[in-house]
């Protein structure tokens, strides 16, 4: 899974989940993390059906930009986050 920062404030879970899916690989979830209120914190957790998929989008994807903001793709460093994606 990659984590994906400098989002814009409108990009939703679908918007995120449908760029990933542009490396041609399975994406699994897609979450936007949000304050309590809503609000989105600028960045999100995206899961692939294989490690493969998150190389590529690590590769293809960093530094690309999303609804006007150059955002970055790495791999994800921690586990258990939640936000208000879906599958």
């Amino acid at each position: 899974r990659v984590f994906v920062g400098n989002l814009a404030w409108q990009v939703s879970w679908q918007d995120l989940k449908d760029l990933m899916k542009t490396t041609g690989h399975e994406v699994t979830r897609s979450d936007v993390m949000r304050t309590p209120d809503g609000r989105s914190k600028g960045c999100g957790i995206v899961e692939f059906a294989t490690i493969e998929g998150a190389k590529q989008a690590i590769l293809t994807l960093n530094d690309r930009p999303l609804k006007g903001r150059q955002i970055f793709v790495r791999e994800d460093r921690e586990e258990g986050r939640h936000g208000s994606g879906a599958d």
